[in-house]
């Protein structure tokens, strides 16, 4: 089965969408969140059924909760696990200004929130990287380690010197 396009997202639907779905068994396609930002790839379900994804260019990337294929009583969803990530919440604009700058030397990819997402504050996340941490413990900047499946993949930003 070759998959191109997405169908909706389970996380987008209103309850009466979703309502649609109910008796549907949800057969799981897991995509780590490298693999998110592919459009041509092959994958295997949760029940071992081969599938090839080929998504036109242009498309958005993957997300958890996409569907990708239904029938009458199994529909296949994208799954993605959680990533191990840094919350980074500075206290002061000054405390964020000095530890984004640092981070970013580094070339880091990460993601931001506000206080009226899920995390309920103004935050930095990155993949967990044991010299972060330590640069974090050392300033004092308070930060915890999560696992959380990510809104959108990790992407690497094009740079230049």
């Amino acid at each position: 089965m070759i998959i191109e396009r997405v169908l909706g997202n389970l996380h987008d639907l209103p309850d009466t969408g979703l309502a649609a779905y109910a008796g549907l068994h949800r057969e799981k396609v897991v995509l780590p969140s490298a693999q998110l930002v592919k459009r041509i790839q092959r994958a295997t379900t949760d029940h071992g059924k081969e599938i090839g994804i080929r998504l036109p260019a242009g498309s958005a990337d993957l997300r958890d909760g996409d569907i990708l294929h239904v029938e009458e009583t199994n529909m296949i969803v994208v799954s993605v696990p959680p990533t191990d990530v840094l919350v980074i919440a500075p206290r002061t604009i000054t405390e964020m200004g000095i530890t984004a700058h640092s981070l970013g030397n580094r070339h880091l990819q990460a993601q931001f929130f506000d206080e009226a997402s899920e995390y309920g504050a103004d935050v930095m996340v990155c993949a967990y990287d044991h010299t972060v941490e330590d640069y974090l413990r050392h300033n004092a900047v308070p930060y915890t380690r999560q696992e959380r499946v990510m809104p959108v993949p990790f992407r690497h930003a094009e740079h230049s010197h």
